[in-house]
């Protein structure tokens, strides 16, 4: 149960930063926690989570509750290169990077108990 964005422009850099917070989170804690995070990569990241969720309640009849991020991978897409005209007829290069981040959520086993007769 995943969910797949690709050429997002924001660098993988910074995406990977706002990914740190929620690894491993619960569904619901991690949008609740992404929805109030002041960066640009919490809200892409906040979409990309929520389809994931959306996946799993709608092709695979999961409960929202139950589920969990098991990874997130933002990887370095293609970059656009441009430049900024200098003194002399030269430029400097900027560079501008694009992510493809890729959620996977599934479901958080619950706890066997453990009865012994």
């Amino acid at each position: 149960m995943k969910a797949v964005l690709k050429n997002v422009r924001i660098s993988p850099k910074k995406a990977n930063l706002i990914a740190g917070m929620v690894r491993g989170a619960m569904v619901d804690d991690a949008l609740g926690q992404l929805k109030f995070t002041p960066k640009k990569a919490a809200g892409v990241l906040y979409k990309v989570i929520h389809s994931a969720a959306s996946n799993a309640e709608n092709n695979f009849k999961q409960n929202r509750s139950r589920l969990y991020i098991k990874e997130i991978l933002v990887t370095k897409g293609p970059t656009m290169k441009r430049g900024v005209p200098i003194s002399r007829g030269r430029m400097h290069p900027l560079r501008k990077r694009s992510s493809n981040i890729t959620v996977v959520v599934d479901v958080k086993a619950s706890p066997m108990s453990t009865k012994s007769e």
